[in-house]
């Protein structure tokens, strides 16, 4: 019988591809999101990308009720891949109440059911903006955690601390994730970096401008102290993200954790500037970005990329796709979304 994994916030952009990805190794995901930010359309795409049906509930993780229910539901669920989270930089500043209450209300409730139930293995989404403005470059996972550049970032850190000071209980074991900058598409085109609305990152962006829904592309800040002066991130395909938390449940279900709290950087430890992104997207594509410098934007920081050896070595992961199979990749889910 398929181990049965929750994953909350399914439905989401990296939720959506390691549900197809758990699938192909063999789990069987109970998908949970409460659609405020993704469509119910979505839950389609995955069992068109599968070629059948997946189990989706509609949950509202705030609400314990609705969590215990769950929970009695599926009793026999062996983990936990924790995505549920508003992630807007910007609006994080702007409503950071919002931003407290439910990502860490979310993770709270989660957690109580899972340690009622003695349901011990959580995965979940972290961010690499626990790091700030790093004092060096690449990042490991031992450099100083930062006061956070906006309230989603701290929203992060203050997760993993209180998944640090449950998983001291005894009750839990996690693995922490902090993600770079997962970019691109599931190889079928069917499912990727779906917004209703202005995109969350840079790549749409991109996209949306070669495809003519934007006029231009705007970069925020262009007066940063790097080499071009704009923002360097380390950009990471999405697949290459969604695999490592499958590799990160197997060192759990496969008893190799050497402590009780985890934590692994996902990246590819290149970084890359937004205007290198833009030429690499024109190399990739053929197609010609008009873009207009503005200013920056409150909460972003100057330049972050991985150092990787701990999760090749402990996970035995390594990203494998290039920029280029981002890129091309992002450019076929975006046609394909408009040729509809």
């Amino acid at each position: 019988m398929n181990k049965k994994i929750l994953v909350t916030g399914g439905l989401g952009y990296i939720g959506s591809h390691t549900a197809v990805q758990l699938i192909e190794y063999g789990f069987e995901p109970i998908i949970i999101d409460n659609l405020s930010e993704s469509p119910i359309e979505v839950k389609d795409k995955i069992e068109k990308v599968i070629g059948r049906s997946v189990i989706f509930e509609r949950v509202e993780m705030c609400d314990k009720s609705e969590m215990a229910r769950l929970f009695e539901k599926y009793p026999d669920m062996v983990g936990a891949i924790h995505f549920a989270a508003y992630l807007l930089v910007n609006e994080s500043v702007e409503k950071p109440l919002k931003y407290y209450y439910n990502n860490l209300v979310s993770t709270i409730n989660l957690l109580e059911e899972m340690g009622r139930r003695g349901i011990r293995n959580v995965v979940f989404s972290s961010s690499c903006t626990v790091y700030g403005n790093p004092d060096k470059l690449p990042v490991s996972e031992d450099a100083p955690i930062k006061p956070a550049e906006s309230p989603y970032g701290n929203t992060k850190k203050m997760s993993e601390e209180i998944l640090r000071d449950f998983s001291a209980t005894g009750a839990v074991d996690v693995i922490s994730l902090r993600y770079f900058n997962p970019i691109g598409a599931h190889d079928s085109g069917i499912i990727g970096e779906f917004q209703d609305g202005p995109p969350h990152h840079l790549v749409p962006y991109i996209t949306e401008t070669a495809i003519g829904k934007r006029t231009e592309l705007k970069i925020f800040g262009g007066d940063y102290n790097t080499p071009d002066g704009t923002c360097i991130r380390d950009y990471i395909h999405v697949v290459d993200i969604a695999d490592a938390h499958i590799y990160a449940l197997n060192r759990m279900l496969e008893d190799k954790m050497e402590k009780a709290f985890e934590v692994y950087n996902l990246g590819t430890g290149e970084g890359y500037s937004v205007l290198q992104m833009v030429k690499a997207f024109e190399e990739a594509t053929g197609i010609k970005i008009p873009y207009r410098i503005v200013d920056r934007r409150p909460g972003d920081v100057e330049a972050v990329y991985a150092d990787t050896k701990l999760a090749n070595e402990k996970l035995g992961w390594k990203a494998k796709y290039s920029l280029v199979d981002m890129l091309r990749s992002a450019w076929n889910f975006e046609q394909k979304l408009h040729s509809k």
